[in-house]
């Protein structure tokens, strides 16, 4: 099984893992993750998901499901992680710091900055709406890395 990620371009999936007979009803009653998001995304009409690369593993098991269902899947575009000096991702499982709280302006500059976009010169003097539409007219997908980066921006490291 192979699919098409809008950043790293045709992605082949391992022949085992796409023929896997994975969980989808678990021992305690409950849907597994993999069947409750693909329904989830279907009726409610998701076309794109983007997430990180980490999850590259899932959306095969995810798109094994589209197709049993006869289903449309959506468009996937896998981004980079951003991890701390040990290689590991950021993330409340790791004990990433909390962002900042108060003005979102310097954390979503730096977000962009980490996803390869146009530096904000002037972000000091725009609204938090005035950024986001300047980031929006001038993303550029193919400004993202593809590989995962120690962003000190966002590490416990430079606290």
């Amino acid at each position: 099984m192979h699919f098409h990620d809008a950043l790293r371009g045709d992605i082949q999936a391992d022949p085992q893992l796409a023929s896997e007979d994975f969980i989808i009803h678990r021992r305690d009653g409950l849907f597994a993750y993999n069947l409750a998001v693909v329904v989830d995304d279907h009726f409610q009409g998701v076309t794109e998901i983007v997430r990180g690369a980490d999850l590259i593993e899932p959306t095969v098991r995810q798109l094994s499901l589209y197709k049993q269902f006869g289903w449309r899947a959506p468009g996937y575009v896998h981004l980079p992680l951003a991890l701390n000096e040990q290689g590991a991702k950021l993330s409340k499982q790791n004990h990433a710091p909390a962002l900042a709280t108060g003005d979102p302006r310097p954390v979503l500059v730096q977000a962009l900055r980490f996803l390869g976009q146009r530096d904000v010169v002037t972000w000091q003097e725009m609204s938090v709406e005035e950024l986001l539409r300047f980031a929006v007219a001038h993303w550029r997908l193919t400004a993202v890395p593809t590989s995962a980066n120690v962003n000190p921006a966002f590490s416990n490291a430079s606290r």
